[in-house]
Formats: C-alpha cells, structure tokens, sequence
C-alpha cells in the first residue's frame, strides 16, 4: 500500500524527489504518512481535497482486499 500511494504522488508533484510515506502498523490498521514538497501540497491535496479523498478511496480498496484498515495523512512541509 505504501507503494501505491508513492506511485501515485510521485505521478501528480513537479519534485518525486521529495514524496516521502512513512508507514506504521497496529492490529489490523495501517497508517500512512505522506509528505512532499511546499509547492506541490496544492498538487496532492487537489480542490476541495478531491484527490487526497480518491487517493484515500484507493488505499481503502487496496486495505479491503488484504483485510486491514488503512488511514492516509497528508502532512503540512514546515
């Protein structure tokens, strides 16, 4: 999963240099960290939080068919 979603971020930011996902696990749950460049938040999070939620939707999927639970964080450069 946390391949997918690098795919994807890599796909869409100007700087696929700069897409980091840290993953931790629990009890069935997976979550999912992702941060990129300043510039391309605008690019990951898309308006409205439209592709950030499709990227979620994805994730979902992807979790369903393994039999976890996923959570994805988009997480603000400093």
């Amino acid at each position: 999963m946390k391949e997918l979603i690098e795919f994807v971020a890599r796909s869409l930011v100007d700087d696929p240099t700069q897409v980091q996902v840290n993953q931790t696990r629990g009890t069935g749950k997976v979550h999912l960290e992702l941060r990129v460049a300043k510039e391309d938040m605008g690019r990951v999070i898309g308006k409205g939080g439209r592709v950030a939620n499709a990227m979620r939707i994805l994730l979902r999927v992807a979790a369903a068919r393994e039999g976890k639970q996923v959570m994805l964080d988009v997480i603000e450069p400093r």
